[in-house]
């Protein structure tokens, strides 16, 4: 059964007076059209907020804007992170935030993953890049990391290379390696796209966890509207550059407003027995 994060917590409890995140922005790459035009999107501490859109209508532009890494491209507007607008620093204070208070986890595990370097010199490097601490110091906390998104800990799983990983180990490691520093947000940029459909479930259900446990907020990034409605507590829909609806999940699917949103939902294959809005 598919049941709704929005049907089984209450949205109204994740929200808070100060948003974790609240962006107001347009994008563009030169000498293109903007991809995006005054998308408005906040997210609350702990929440996840599924951000969906058919390929090309510019959710990973909007996910690269809040890092700060457009290639040829530029955003405008604010994007508040903590008090601060992430698009009036400096890139030596972005260097700071990436990774330590927003982690990416993109879409292609394998092509992410440096070829050349085994796996446990990577979690050194993402360790090193943020933290003056002995590397020794964090090997036992590794150890429950890895534990923890059902990895092994054992030092030959760390000597071994991405190209000895199957798609969904790398995307574990991934994972992992975003959690280094318990960043308060974890930017998920098609993280199952690449997955077959067991391993796509295995991690929904992890990202489902990490969230309840650590209370990391995620933006998940997604065309897929069965995995979004299985994970996530919001949902925005993202239009030719427009933000054209969002709120709680079990709003947006059982009462789509905007009529984008209700041919995406329509065009979802349904099972009663099995999927519940």
């Amino acid at each position: 059964m598919i049941t709704p994060a929005g049907l089984a917590e209450s949205t109204a409890g994740l929200r808070s007076p100060t948003p974790l995140l609240s962006m107001r922005i347009s994008a563009g790459y030169r000498g293109r059209a903007p991809v995006l035009e005054n998308v408005e999107l906040d997210m609350a501490p702990g929440e996840i907020l599924g951000l969906v859109g058919r390929s090309g209508e510019g959710k990973s532009t909007l996910s690269m804007a809040i890092l700060r890494l457009l290639r040829s491209g530029t955003a405008t507007g604010e994007i508040q992170f903590r008090g601060r607008d992430l698009l009036t620093l400096s890139e030596r204070e972005m260097r700071l935030i990436r990774g330590r208070e927003i982690a990416l986890v993109p879409q292609s595990p394998i092509a992410a993953l440096n070829p050349a370097l085994t796996i446990g010199a990577q979690f050194r490097e993402a360790w090193s890049v943020h933290s003056r601490e002995p590397y020794a110091r964090f090997e036992p906390r590794l150890r429950e990391l890895l534990t923890s998104v059902s990895l092994p800990s054992e030092p030959q799983f760390l000597r071994r290379y991405p190209a000895e990983l199957s798609v969904g180990i790398a995307q574990r490691v991934l994972i992992a390696m975003a959690l280094v520093h318990h960043p308060a947000l974890i930017l998920a940029d098609e993280p199952t796209s690449a997955l077959d459909t067991i391993t796509q479930s295995e991690i929904l259900a992890l990202l489902a966890k990490l969230n309840r446990e650590l209370q990391t907020a995620i933006l998940y990034i997604s065309h897929d509207l069965l995995s979004v409605a299985s994970l996530c507590h919001r949902v925005a829909i993202l239009h030719q550059g427009w933000i054209v609806e969002c709120g709680p999940v079990s709003q947006i699917f059982a009462m789509p407003q905007h009529p984008y949103t209700r041919k995406l939902i329509a065009s979802i294959p349904r099972d009663p027995a099995n999927v519940h809005w």
